[in-house]
């Protein structure tokens, strides 16, 4: 096994027992994150590593040191300066980091995810202390090979890659994407098990198109327009053939890359590495799971339903694809599943023929659908008249745009089904399409809801209703890490459909009952080993895994088996 790096590495004594063998001593051990536990130190590791003196005389438990840690959490002033004192944590003691976040999980993923992300990718520069991470740029790109050599760490097996253009709900956010793919990682380790020193992120600088970034003084990227076209696949090709080189085993996950550019991405590159593309296939999959989760709560199939996507960019696009892809699975022809989905974008739906963007295509309507719907010749029609004709069941928001799903489209939603499912899912919660208890009172009580950022419990007629959290968390560490585990050549659709069908499948078993349609987020690493099992069998089963020796293996046991853990392990000095 390749080691994780020239500074230390795992191993195994005499007894079986794992410890750490560090390779470097003296402050040099307490200033890089992966070594320093910091007053955890016993003396015999003092004296051996060359911290005795180096650290106060007392020497406290990793329990005790979380207790304090949290203690200061709890006074922070705000949720930002919270991200800040985590980040700064995780800079201090990866383990530290780790094991206070899995101990608070369900308060923290909104810190270190979303919605408190946004806030620190728009804040990046300026906030900006500690490297982490790696960026190219037109200026390093004929660089890359080096730069992967003089990566801190050795076997990378999963890194999030973002050009920022499209950064959850607040557009092109230039150098400060690198912020997104450092929390995403984050939940890898959290929820997935997934070794935090086998990650990498990774912000390709290719210019930002913000006007307010190129004149802010404090800004850290390349100061210039964003390449396009050839220009900009050029940098990308580059970054890729470094990666095949250095790291032929890594699984890279594509994150908050612009319409056009997400799919164009996606399909060029597919095929030569293992990828996918968390804002399309993930958010698709995350909706689909609460779809048939609602739908098992109504007591009716899948295929009974009429849905309406609100938003065509690579979020809408991928959830309307994910669900007829799941109609279809249930049953329904292609055609069939299609007649049951209409994409609304800025222009109103999405129809054949009408549309330049080829990747909105596959999902568009025919315009024979609204023939009889008196709408205004060389028009299509609006979100309000296709919820008034196509009488949908299901409404789905993934627009950006708040305030968009009014009391009159709930209204007559309300009328047309005794239990309509309304899921306003943009992100950060200021663009969400409607607040949850809006959705409730103008529903008198029926509609099933879930939104994409957290919110609090809605309540009526003095009963209360759990809002449901649409968190792509519980679909990209699971299959990020049955990815690696399985050393996957490809993520085959079948493997992100399968994720889908997990999570359903754990809101079920576990929550389903108590009226929740998707699980809280304090369940995040029992979900994503659930998904992690689902999807590595299905990788089996279609050829995408390389490690056929797997075929015959307990998944559950070798998923748990290989989990990083947040521990303080013993070290020794083990120079190289």
């Amino acid at each position: 096994m390749t080691p994780l790096s020239e500074y230390f590495d795992y191993r195994q004594d005499a007894n079986g027992q794992t410890y750490i063998a560090a390779k470097i001593r003296g402050i040099a051990l307490l200033r890089l994150p992966a070594t320093n536990k910091g007053t955890a130190f016993t003396i015999e590791e003092r004296i051996e590593l060359g911290v005795d003196g180096l650290l106060p005389p007392r020497v406290t438990d990793l329990n005790r040191q979380l207790d304090r840690l949290y203690a200061n959490y709890l006074k922070q002033p705000s949720d930002l300066a919270k991200y800040q004192f985590l980040r700064a944590t995780q800079e201090r003691s990866e383990v530290l980091f780790y094991a206070l976040l899995e101990r608070h999980l369900e308060e923290m993923v909104p810190i270190v995810y979303t919605p408190t992300i946004g806030q620190a990718v728009q804040q990046f520069s300026s906030m900006y202390t500690t490297a982490r991470g790696l960026t190219f740029s037109v200026e390093n790109i004929d660089r890359a090979g080096t730069i992967l050599d003089n990566y801190p760490w050795h076997d990378i097996r999963m890194m999030v890659v973002t050009d920022s253009s499209a950064i959850l709900g607040i557009g092109d956010q230039g150098m400060g994407g690198l912020a997104i793919s450092i929390g995403k990682l984050a939940l890898y380790t959290a929820g997935g098990g997934l070794c935090p020193f086998q990650t990498l992120p990774v912000n390709l600088d290719v210019g930002t198109n913000r006007d307010d970034l190129l004149a802010d003084p404090f800004y850290l990227g390349v100061p210039q327009k964003r390449l396009t076209g050839p220009a900009y696949f050029e940098i990308v090709d580059k970054f890729v053939a470094a990666v095949q080189a250095k790291w032929p085993k890594a699984i890279i996950q594509w994150e908050d890359f612009a319409k056009n550019v997400a799919f164009d991405v996606l399909e060029r590159y597919r095929d030569r590495i293992p990828c996918f593309n968390d804002d399309i296939q993930g958010t698709g999959a995350v909706a689909l799971a609460g779809l048939l989760s609602a739908c098992r709560l109504k007591g009716e199939a899948l295929t009974d339903q009429t849905v309406v996507v609100a938003g065509a960019g690579a979020g809408g696009i991928g959830v309307a694809a994910a669900i007829k892809s799941g109609m279809i699975r249930a049953g329904l022809t292609p055609d069939a599943a299609q007649a049951r989905i209409f994409v609304i974008d800025a222009h109103g739906l999405v129809v054949k023929g009408r549309t330049s963007d080829a990747y909105k295509s596959p999902l568009a309507q025919d315009p024979d659908i609204y023939r009889d719907w008196g709408v205004a010749a060389g028009q299509v029609p609006s979100l309000q008249e296709v919820i008034a004709h196509a009488k949908p069941s299901v409404l789905l928001g993934l627009s950006g745009v708040a305030g968009l799903f009014s009391r009159e489209i709930v209204t007559d939603l309300a009328g047309f089904h005794a239990q309509p499912i309304i899921f306003p899912l943009s992100n950060p919660t200021d663009n969400c399409e409607a607040n949850p208890q809006d959705l409730l009172n103008w529903s008198e009580g029926r509609a099933i809801v879930a939104t994409g950022s957290p919110f609090p419990d809605a309540s009526y007629g003095g009963r209360q209703y759990p809002v449901g959290q649409g968190n792509n968390a519980f679909i990209f560490p699971g299959l990020g890490l049955a990815a690696t585990l399985a050393e996957c050549s490809r993520i085959s659709d079948e493997m992100v459909q399968e994720a889908a069908y997990a999570l359903a499948d754990y809101t079920a078993e576990h929550w389903l009952d108590a009226g929740l349609i998707y699980p809280p987020v304090a369940d995040l690493k029992k979900v994503c080993q659930s998904v992690a099992k689902r999807v590595l069998a299905q990788a089996l089963r279609d050829g995408s895994a390389s490690r056929t020796d797997l075929n015959d293996t307990d998944l559950a046991a070798y998923i748990e088996s290989a989990s990083w853990r947040a521990e303080q392990l013993p070290f020794k000095y083990e120079p190289a």
